[in-house]
């Protein structure tokens, strides 16, 4: 895949770091991972199937092609959890935890067309995202994700398509990144909670865009009434890593005081069961949004804080 990933990026604006991104992603998959194995026979299995044009059939990003369901489902349940999704091939269907499309209907309407335009996906999860942006006729779809299940999660679908499009992820952090003013468009969602210093993920994110790029950020906020920010003591919806939800004000505060500009809240949604839910896809554990909420109030996490609600802004540099 990284092959394949140099080819095209020397023909786009990421030539320039090119040959740093190739550098650091082949360190990442490198590294000792016992499941690596596990994962790359399923990769190779996956290869015997025979590949087929994708679209995007709403809910799917869809593959049309005739496949042994059985050893394909085989091989993509040796890639659990499916976080993200879904995905249809042949006549079988990845119901992934989260309806990633539901999200891209919120947000689709509001960003500037994405036909020509280099595009980063940060935190892409197996780039389901990634291949939409790339469909909307994007030069080039990057996702960084340095979760390495992950990046064979997208190898496996990458693998079934017949003249894939222009979307590729990689095992990287935002913040190795080399710092060039390279994309036009820029994908930061359901990562900002997770930074400890979400002030200094924000200002990566503008370093890395070309004046007058285009920023979406979707993340988890509080109504106002909670006050400006909540700074959970230890969980927040059983998640150990969120550091910091605040209210919409505040984060076009954040937004302001790095200097973006243009700035427009264009959705909050509530998330509910319908949006993620357990599926057979996400392996042994099977709970997921309706497990992390108070079972006598659905506006309460089980830890007491407010249940999860998104916001969508989105702003230029």
């Amino acid at each position: 895949m990284l092959k394949e990933f140099e080819k095209h990026c020397q023909s786009t604006h990421l030539s320039p770091i090119c040959a740093k991104l190739i550098e650091l992603s082949a360190q990442a998959f490198g590294v000792n991972n016992g499941n690596i194995p596990k994962w790359e026979d399923a990769i190779i299995a996956i290869e015997s199937q025979q590949p087929g044009n994708v679209s995007f059939k709403h809910p799917y990003v869809s593959i049309d092609t005739i496949i042994n369901t059985d050893e394909l489902m085989q091989s993509l349940k040796k890639l659990m959890p499916w976080r993200k999704g879904p995905y249809q091939i042949g006549n079988l269907n990845l119901d992934s935890e989260w309806r990633g499309d539901m999200k891209w209907d919120r947000l689709k309407g509001h960003i500037k067309s994405l036909e020509g335009r280099t595009v980063l996906d940060v935190g892409s999860g197996n780039g389901y995202f990634t291949y939409l942006m790339a469909m909307q006729g994007a030069s080039i779809a990057l996702g960084v994700e340095p979760f390495l299940l992950f990046n064979y999660q997208f190898q496996a679908i990458r693998t079934l398509m017949d003249n894939p499009p222009n979307a590729f992820v990689l095992p990287l952090k935002l913040e190795q990144m080399p710092i060039e003013s390279s994309f036009d468009t820029v994908f930061s969602m359901g990562v900002l909670y997770h930074q400890k210093d979400h002030m200094l993920h924000l200002q990566q994110l503008k370093d890395i865009m070309q004046d007058e790029g285009e920023l979406i950020l979707e993340t988890l906020i509080i109504d106002q009434v909670h006050g400006e920010q909540i700074i959970p003591e230890d969980r927040y919806a059983r998640m150990r890593n969120v550091w910091c939800l605040p209210s919409t004000d505040t984060l076009h505060a954040w937004l302001q005081k790095i200097g973006f500009k243009n700035i427009k809240l264009v959705d909050v949604t509530k998330t509910t069961p319908e949006e993620q839910r357990a599926t057979h896809w996400i392996g042994d554990n099977t709970q997921s949004i309706k497990d992390f909420l108070d079972p006598n109030n659905s506006n309460l996490t089980i830890e007491g804080l407010p249940a999860p609600k998104r916001a969508i802004f989105v702003c230029q540099k």
